[in-house]
C-alpha cells in the first residue's frame, strides 16, 4: 500500500495527477457522492430513464414531458447509419476486440455526419446534434461489430422502444423483459458520467485543440480500452470465473495477493470508503443472480469481497458488480467495455461541448528528471 507523507508517495500522486484540480465542470461532481448537474445518482437511477439522464447531462436540466418526447423522436430519427459504414465495421478482422471496431466505426461516422463542416460556424448546436446522433448510432455500430462473431445481422433501431431496450437487443443481451430493461437502464445511468476520469479528460484535452467531436470520442475510446479504465470489466469477469472455478475464493484471493497480483474491481482513487455506485448496484446484482440461476456464482463473488476487505481493506468499485450484472443479463464478455462506452457517450459529449464553450488549450508542464545540462560531444570524443 502507498504510504502517506513521503517524497515517493508525493511523486506517485503527482505522476498520476491524483487530487490535482485540472479544470472546472458543471456536468458532474464527486464532492458529495456522485451527482449529475446537481442530482444524486441514487435518485436518478431510482426514478429516471436513461434518455432523461442523457438529456440532463447534455442540456443541463431534466426534460419535461414535451422535451422528452421531442428528444426521443430526434434520437430515433438519428439512428440510421450509412450502410457502407456498417458493412466495413462488420467486415473488420474477427481477432479485433469489439471496442477497436467501434473506434474505427466512429471515425467512419464522422465522414458522413451532416454537421461536420458546420461545427466551425455553429459550434455548440452542431455538437449537440452530433451527440444525439451518436447516442443511437453507437449501439448500431456495436450490433454491426458483433456480426462477425454471430453471423449475418442487419441492425435496426426500433423507434417504438427506449434506448435501454434497443441497446439490450443490439448488444446481444437476454430477452428484453421489463426486468432486464430496468436493470440495464440503471447500469447505463450509473456509467453516464464521472467527472474528470481518464477517458473524459482525454476527450477534453483533444477538444481543447478545437478538434471535432468525433476525433475527441475516438481519443476517449482509446483511453477507455486500457485495463486500468473500462477494460477492467473484462478482467473482472475473468477473475470472477477463476474464483468460482477454484472452489475456494478466499484461498484464491490470498494466493494472488501473495504473488502481488492486482485483483481488478476493488479500490478507487476518490471513493476511499466505497464507491456509491457499487453500493447501489450490489443488492440489484444479488437479486438478479437469484432470478437468473447464478446464486453460486454470486456467492463466490461475495467471498472474494470479504477476503479482499480482510486482506486489503479495499471496497468494491462500480465495475465489480457491473461485470456480473452484464453477465447475468446475457452479454458476452467482449461487449462489457463497449456497453460502458454506449453509456459514457453522453458524458464525453457534454464535456467536449463544455470545454469548447469556454476554451483554453490544455497544455500542462512536466517536471524534468533527466540528465542535467551537458555539452555536445563530437563523434571522436564519445566513449
Amino acid at each position: 500500500m502507498e504510504k502517506s507523507g513521503g517524497c515517493c508517495s508525493d511523486r506517485a500522486r503527482q505522476a498520476g495527477l491524483e487530487g490535482i484540480v485540472a479544470g472546472e465542470t458543471a456536468v458532474s461532481t464527486l464532492a458529495d457522492g456522485l451527482r449529475y448537474r446537481g442530482y444524486a445518482i441514487e435518485d436518478l437511477a431510482s426514478h429516471a430513464s436513461f434518455e432523461e439522464v442523457a438529456y440532463l447531462v447534455l442540456y443541463g436540466e431534466l426534460p419535461n414531458a414535451k422535451a422528452l418526447r421531442q428528444f426521443q423522436s430526434r434520437l430515433s430519427a438519428a439512428a440510421g447509419v450509412e450502410p457502407r459504414v456498417l458493412e466495413i465495421v462488420r467486415d473488420l478482422p474477427e481477432s479485433a476486440p469489439l471496442l477497436d471496431r467501434l473506434r474505427t466505426g466512429v471515425s467512419l461516422l464522422s465522414h458522413h455526419d451532416p454537421d461536420r463542416a458546420a461545427r466551425v460556424t455553429q459550434g455548440r448546436d452542431a455538437n449537440l446534434r452530433q451527440a444525439e446522433r451518436l447516442l443511437t448510432q453507437f449501439p448500431m455500430l456495436l450490433a454491426a461489430a458483433r456480426c462477425s462473431e454471430n453471423g449475418p445481422f442487419t441492425p435496426e433501431y426500433d423507434a417504438g422502444r427506449g434506448l435501454a431496450e434497443n441497446i439490450l437487443r443490439l448488444a446481444g443481451g437476454t430477452a428484453a423483459t421489463p426486468r432486464a430493461i430496468s436493470v440495464l437502464n440503471t447500469i447505463l445511468i450509473m456509467y453516464a458520467d464521472h467527472e474528470f476520469n481518464a477517458s473524459t479528460f482525454t476527450a477534453r484535452v483533444v477538444a481543447s485543440t478545437l478538434s471535432d467531436l468525433y476525433a475527441c470520442i475516438v481519443a476517449a475510446l482509446g483511453a477507455l480500452q486500457g485495463p486500468l479504465h473500462g477494460g477492467a470489466l473484462e478482467r473482472i469477469n475473468s477473475a470472477n470465473l477463476e474464483a468460482f472455478e477454484s472452489g475456494d475464493p478466499d484461498a484464491w484471493v490470498r494466493q494472488l495477493l501473495a504473488r502481488k497480483q492486482r485483483i481488478m474491481g476493488f479500490g478507487h482513487r476518490v471513493y476511499k470508503q466505497g464507491d456509491i455506485r457499487a453500493q447501489y448496484l450490489q443488492p440489484l446484482c444479488r437479486e438478479l443472480a437469484v432470478e437468473t440461476g447464478n446464486e453460486r456464482f454470486e456467492l463466490a463473488a461475495e467471498q472474494v469481497e470479504l477476503a479482499m476487505m480482510r486482506s486489503t481493506g479495499l471496497h468494491p468499485n462500480v465495475d465489480w458488480p457491473s461485470a456480473r450484472i452484464f453477465r447475468y443479463l446475457g452479454f458476452s464478455a467482449g461487449t462489457f467495455t463497449p456497453l460502458f462506452a454506449v453509456s459514457r457517450i453522453c458524458g464525453w459529449c457534454a464535456h467536449i461541448i463544455e470545454q469548447q464553450s469556454n476554451n483554453r488549450l490544455i497544455q500542462p508542464r512536466a517536471s524534468y528528471i533527466g540528465v542535467a545540462a551537458r555539452p555536445f560531444q563530437q563523434m571522436a570524443d564519445r566513449p
